[in-house]
């Protein structure tokens, strides 16, 4: 079960509608590596560590979480964009805490560094962006 850990960091403010994202805004998140989080449950490899897809989620996590709050009620965020790299294998049982922190925004685009810790050593590392949405339009297309 993933569940945020703290969003701290304030920078740079952008404005946008009603919604406020600010560079330096930052969330993590916490995984208990399970079975079905392997690359074998996830049909991505055959060995029972923590899945490269799983990594990929966990850190979109992180990223949607550090935007909770700063989006109006009908705006949400979709990912466009991700590049990691998954250097070191997590086994079934390890803790792992995902953190994002955005680095820029453009309009409603917002890009944010990315990493995935396991006891304080790096085992993925990369670069996310997300693009902000009208929820309803989105959906109906």
């Amino acid at each position: 079960m993933c569940m945020p850990l703290f969003r701290t960091g304030f920078a740079t403010r952008y404005s946008l509608v009603h919604m406020e994202i600010e560079i330096g805004m930052v969330a993590v998140v916490g995984l208990v590596v399970e079975g079905a989080d392997t690359a074998v449950a996830l049909g991505s490899g055959d060995v029972p560590v923590l899945g490269t897809p799983r990594v990929v989620a966990l850190m979109e996590q992180a990223a949607v979480a550090a935007l909770a709050g700063s989006l109006d009620d009908g705006s949400t965020t979709v990912g466009t964009r991700i590049a990691i790299e998954h250097s070191a294998p997590s086994f079934v049982g390890a803790t792992v805490e995902a953190l994002a922190e955005v680095v820029a925004v453009d309009g409603r685009s917002v890009r944010f560094r990315v990493e995935v810790r396991e006891e304080g050593r790096v085992v993925a590392h990369g670069d996310h962006s997300r693009f902000v949405v009208d929820r309803e339009k989105f959906l109906g297309r």
